[in-house]
């Protein structure tokens, strides 16, 4: 594993320690990296209405975004679950990401036990809608 997957991989853990999820016992964590190397984490954030949650991809990408970065500047991402599975993104996820990723870029989902597997945005989001096509 490089050593930006290492960074990606621990930064999207520590965000899935600060994730508030005491609906579904279900914590989440995120990190990207941006063209200029700065990383951003994110965390799932739930709501006792459900559909006010957010995940920790969109939390991750709103904190870039706020940093003053946007679509094509996010390099990679990566998805940590503390659970046996591998855990891929959401729908909704993926179509927030693709907007700001590259077809090319990847996201990398971790499982507590390190195994991982590693998507590009096509991939996750064939065909997807967005103002480019």
């Amino acid at each position: 594993m490089s050593d930006n997957k290492k960074d990606l991989h621990a930064l999207a853990q520590q965000g899935a320690e600060k994730a508030y999820a005491p609906y579904s016992q279900f914590p989440v964590g995120a990190s990207l990296r941006t063209r200029t190397g700065e990383t951003f984490i994110g965390c799932n954030i739930e709501n006792s209405s459900y559909g006010l949650g957010i995940c920790a991809e969109r939390t991750a990408i709103a904190a870039a975004v706020t940093a003053g970065f946007g679509p094509g500047d996010i390099e990679e991402m990566a998805v940590y679950v503390p659970d046996e599975n591998i855990a891929s993104p959401c729908g909704a996820c993926r179509q927030v990401i693709s907007e700001f990723l590259d077809k090319d870029k990847t996201v990398t989902a971790y499982n507590r036990h390190g195994d991982s597997k590693t998507w590009t945005i096509e991939q996750l989001l064939p065909d997807g809608f967005s103002l480019r096509n």
